[in-house]
């Protein structure tokens, strides 16, 4: 049971910080080039809505999966290793993150976008970016932590 909930820990990882780098040094770069403010921005807001469903899943697969792996290979989080317990406080704040930029700026952008107010549309965009790039720093942080924790870093 325990292969199960690595694969839906690492999938789930994968989806979104693996998202997160796509749209963040991909897609915001070419975006930014080629289309402007009313085209941009629409864009942005299709491409958070069909993102974001993902990273709901991804929300909610990671503690779910992390805390089963902490309870059935370590007994608790008391006896988890170091790098358990500095991606478990890492990734409440990448949730935390998400949340703000879900239920504030992504919320503002839509409602710009839909009254065709690019202006307002651009803050909130780039404080999505803001956080984006926060949120990414942190999964990368994470990712290393949990490819390198058990050979010594941070043990």
């Amino acid at each position: 049971m325990n292969a199960i909930a690595i694969a839906l820990h690492l999938l789930a990882t994968v989806v979104w910080v693996g998202g997160m780098f796509f749209a963040y040094m991909a897609l915001r770069p070419a975006a930014a080039t080629i289309l402007q403010a009313p085209e941009r921005l629409t864009l942005w807001v299709h491409t958070f809505k069909r993102f974001f469903p993902w990273v709901w899943v991804s929300v909610v697969l990671l503690p779910a999966s992390g805390y089963w792996m902490v309870f059935d290979v370590f007994n608790g989080l008391a006896t988890a290793p170091k790098s358990v317990n500095i991606m478990q406080g890492l990734g409440i704040v990448m949730i935390l993150i998400y949340l703000h930029v879900y239920f504030a700026p992504y919320r503002r952008l839509c409602n710009a976008v839909e009254h065709a107010d690019w202006d307002a549309g651009g803050k909130q965009l780039a404080m999505i970016r803001k956080l984006i790039a926060v949120n990414l720093i942190i999964g990368l942080i994470v990712v290393a932590i949990a490819g390198a924790g058990r050979y010594g870093l941070l043990a």
